[in-house]
């Protein structure tokens, strides 16, 4: 992980929305942004078309020359975790994700089945505070996350979901020697150039604020995907965090 490029750091979530009529639309629009994004060694991730359209979009995004990331946020019973893991393998994504709320076992289930993707597991969502946080977890949300954290650890997955802001304590709470390939991977990135309509993240940072306070990879959706040029935006975003590196 210490070789990534400053476009090997960027996750595009390809998060399209749109509407019962458009149901299709939605796989045209990933396939275009990738389309677009071919050669600029980014990952494309993907939640709700996959479940839409099936796993047959992952090779349809690699065969143009990107690597996928999966954003399937898989929670559920060990066993059921071992079958999502066991038919994912043929797919081959590069990043799989799963709630830490699954547990122990099941995220070892998950990982166990797909010992060549990097599974990371999701500590708390970007849209929760700390009140929400405390009514779902009865804790506030740096505590939650540590917590998660610990689990995924036990797990052994490789790494994990949590905002920019958690960042700092995450790598003093799991240090190389303790956890040597750890990847953190942060979404809530929100350019300075960028606007956002109907926002609701709640923990965020610039690119740049996110690289160099430990993130190994920042996702970045929607000042992308809602930007006149994504092409465009995304080399901007590359660039901001070539300046953090």
């Amino acid at each position: 992980m210490r070789n990534l490029t400053p476009a090997g750091r960027l996750i595009v979530a390809a998060d399209f929305k749109t509407t019962p009529e458009q149901l299709y639309g939605v796989r045209d629009s990933v396939l275009r942004l990738a389309d677009s994004l071919a050669d600029t060694d980014v990952y494309l991730k993907v939640n709700s078309a996959l479940r839409l359209h099936g796993y047959e979009l992952i090779h349809e995004i690699r065969d143009r020359g990107l690597r996928v990331f999966a954003d399937l946020k898989l929670n559920d019973i060990p066993e059921t975790m071992r079958t999502d893991g066991a038919l994912l393998a043929h797919f081959k994504p590069d990043i799989v994700t799963a709630m830490a709320s699954s547990g122990i076992v099941g995220m070892e289930a998950l990982k166990q089945q797909l010992p060549d993707t990097e599974v990371l597991a999701v500590t708390v969502l970007t849209s929760l505070d700390n009140d929400e946080s405390m009514k779902l977890f009865r804790q506030f949300v740096p505590t939650t996350v540590l917590n998660f954290a610990e689990h995924a650890h036990r797990a052994r997955v490789d790494g994990l979901i949590a905002s920019p802001k958690e960042v700092q304590s995450l790598r003093t709470a799991f240090p190389e020697s303790d956890w040597p390939d750890l990847t953190l991977n942060t979404p809530g990135i929100r350019p300075e150039w960028a606007t956002v309509e109907g926002d609701d993240q709640k923990r965020v940072m610039t690119p740049a604020e996110a690289i160099s306070v430990g993130a190994t990879r920042i996702v970045v959706g929607r000042p992308i995907i809602q930007a006149d040029n994504p092409r465009e935006a995304v080399l901007r975003t590359i660039e901001e965090i070539a300046s953090a590196v």
